[in-house]
């Protein structure tokens, strides 16, 4: 394939997330250069921003190699999105454009009705596509960059099964954008705290020695008033 210079770093990573290459395998070069048609300059600068990123470490004699993060390394990123996901719910109710309200508000009428037909592959990706937009509409760089990467490299580590009962799962990001709407950052945070903690636990380690739950990962939420959330 042949793809534009400044996009090198985000199809390595992709293919990484993907499982193309393997954890642990080596990266080198020329062969990125091949793959994807550009020059080994910016496959060189491609590894750097990766390796900064977690997803690439430089080994002696090996070179650039697929990282291969512990379980506890895997852990402690749902632990932190855990942290930032609510963080970012409470900063959009008080940074919000309508523009922001819009996309989001359009994003849950498709879940919703994705999930009353019961169509899971729409769900993975409208979901996706909420929680970037949640996060953008904090007005944070860092918070929105932060999240991107927490996502990123979650998809890697674990495979996700899909919510038990969808139609509640969007009923809780209609109440998230209800809340933004309103500028109550508290409930904002509040119920996007406990969305994430329910999502947390259908993750599953793709390099586990068994299909161990993500359960260990908990925080102590208090109670949320989930009244009104069922449409």
């Amino acid at each position: 394939m042949r793809i534009p210079a400044h996009s090198v770093c985000t199809a390595i990573r992709d293919d990484i997330v993907a499982g193309v290459y393997e954890r642990g395998s080596r990266l080198t070069e020329e062969l990125l250069a091949r793959r994807y048609g550009v020059s080994r300059v910016p496959v060189r600068e491609a590894l750097r921003t990766l390796e900064a990123e977690g997803f690439v470490v430089t080994r002696r004699h090996a070179g650039a190699c697929v990282a291969e993060p512990t379980e506890q390394e895997a852990a402690d990123l749902l632990e932190m999105r855990m942290l930032l996901e609510p963080l970012g719910a409470s900063r959009a109710a008080q940074r919000r454009t309508e523009a922001h309200l819009k996309v989001l508000r359009g994003l849950v009428r498709l879940g919703q009705e994705r999930a009353r037909r019961g169509n899971s592959e729409d769900l993975r990706s409208l979901g996706g596509w909420f929680h970037e937009t949640l996060a953008q509409s904090s007005g944070s760089q860092t918070l929105t960059s932060m999240l991107t990467q927490l996502r990123h490299k979650i998809a890697w580590m674990y495979a996700v099964e899909a919510p038990a009962n969808p139609v509640e799962s969007w009923a809780e990001h209609g109440a998230i954008v209800d809340a933004v709407a309103r500028g109550d950052g508290e409930r904002a945070r509040a119920i996007t705290a406990l969305h994430t903690e329910r999502a947390t636990g259908a993750h599953r380690l793709r390099f586990s020695g068994g299909p161990e739950r993500a359960d260990r990962v908990r925080t102590s939420q208090p109670p949320v008033n989930m009244t009104g959330l069922r449409h």
